[in-house]
C-alpha cells in the first residue's frame, strides 16, 4: 500500500487574512511546522501582492527557514509564467501548485483567464518546471463541483485529468474542493474512477469542510484509494467564496486523529504537532 502524504498548508491559511502577518512570525511558525515531519509544506505563493498581499514576503520567509533538520519538502503556489520563473529560482523548493479550474467561471476570477488560456500558461509553466528540476502539482479547483451553473461531472474531471497527465506529464493531481460541496458518494465515485483509471498518476484531495463533516469526507477518500491529503491546522483558511462562514479548510488535527484511530501510520511527530497547534494560537484571530 503506498505511503500516506500530509501535506499542511499554512500559506492556504494564511492568505485570506486581512491583517498582515509578521514575516517572523510566519517564519517562527513554518520552521514549527518543519520538525513535525510532514511529506510536504504548503508554505507561501510567487503571486501578484496585489492580488494576494498576504504572500508579498514569500521569498524573505523563505530566506529565514532552517531546512537543516526536517525532511518535509517545500510547495509554493504559482498563477502564471512570472510566478513559476520566480519560484524556480531557489533551490529550497521542491514543487511549484498551479490552481487549474474546470469551472469557467472560477478560473476567470481565480486567474483572470479562461480555461484554454490557463492550459496555455500551464504548458509554459511545465517548461519552466522541467528545466529548473523542480516537480508540478497541478490542483484541480471546482473538482467536486461548482455554485455558477458551469458544467460539472465525474467524467469531466476524468476527462481532464486525462489531459493533463497525458498531453502535459502532470504526475500529480490534487482535486480541489473550492467551496466545500463535496459529500462521501462524490468523493468515493471520483476517486474510486481516477486511481485505476490513471494508475500512474498521483491523486490527492484538497478538501474544505465544516467542523461536523470532515470525519465522513477523510474516511470516503481513504477507503477509495486516496493517500495524499492536503490539511490547515484547526482547519484556518479556506475559499473567501465559500457561501458558508464555517467552511475552511480540512482541520489537520481531525485527520490525524481519524488515521490514529484507524491504525494508519502518519510517521508525524506528535509533541511537534501539539507544539504546532499552540503556536497557531499566535498567527491566527480566534
Amino acid at each position: 500500500m503506498d505511503k500516506l502524504k500530509v501535506i499542511e498548508c499554512p500559506r492556504d491559511a494564511m492568505q485570506g487574512l486581512h491583517d498582515f502577518i509578521p514575516t517572523e512570525l510566519k517564519v517562527k511558525y513554518i520552521n514549527q511546522l518543519l520538525k513535525v515531519g510532514f511529506d510536504t509544506i504548503d508554505f507561501g505563493s510567487f503571486v501578484s501582492p496585489k492580488a494576494i498581499p498576504q504572500m508579498r514576503d514569500t521569498a524573505e520567509v523563505l530566506k529565514q527557514l532552517d531546512l537543516s533538520q526536517t525532511q518535509s519538502k517545500l510547495l509554493a503556489i504559482v498563477a502564471n509564467k512570472r510566478g513559476a520563473t520566480d519560484a524556480s529560482q531557489f533551490e529550497e523548493i521542491d514543487y511549484l501548485g498551479y490552481p487549474f479550474s474546470i469551472s469557467e467561471t472560477f478560473q476567470q476570477r481565480n486567474t483572470n483567464a479562461s480555461i484554454e488560456e490557463s492550459l496555455g500558461r500551464l504548458e509554459e509553466i511545465v517548461n519552466i518546471t522541467q528545466k529548473a528540476k523542480k516537480e508540478l502539482v497541478v490542483y484541480i479547483s471546482m473538482g467536486f463541483g461548482n455554485p455558477y451553473g458551469d458544467a460539472w461531472s465525474p467524467e469531466l474531471v476524468t476527462r481532464w485529468s486525462e489531459r493533463l497527465y497525458k498531453e502535459l506529464g502532470i504526475n500529480i493531481l490534487a482535486l480541489s474542493d473550492t467551496i466545500g460541496v463535496a459529500n462521501p458518494e462524490i468523493i468515493t465515485q471520483l476517486f474510486t474512477t481516477l486511481i485505476p483509471a490513471l494508475p500512474e498518476v498521483e491523486f490527492g484531495a484538497h478538501l474544505h469542510s465544516t467542523p461536523t463533516e470532515y470525519t465522513e469526507k477523510v474516511k470516503s477518500a481513504y477507503e477509495a484509494g486516496c493517500r495524499r491529503y492536503d490539511g490547515a491546522i484547526k482547519g484556518f483558511g479556506g475559499c473567501p467564496m465559500a457561501k458558508d462562514d464555517l467552511t475552511g479548510n480540512m482541520p489537520t488535527e481531525g485527520m490525524l486523529h481519524w488515521f490514529d484511530k484507524h491504525g494508519i501510520e502518519t510517521g508525524l511527530d506528535l509533541d511537534a504537532f501539539r507544539d504546532s497547534l499552540d503556536l497557531s494560537l499566535q498567527v491566527f484571530p480566534v
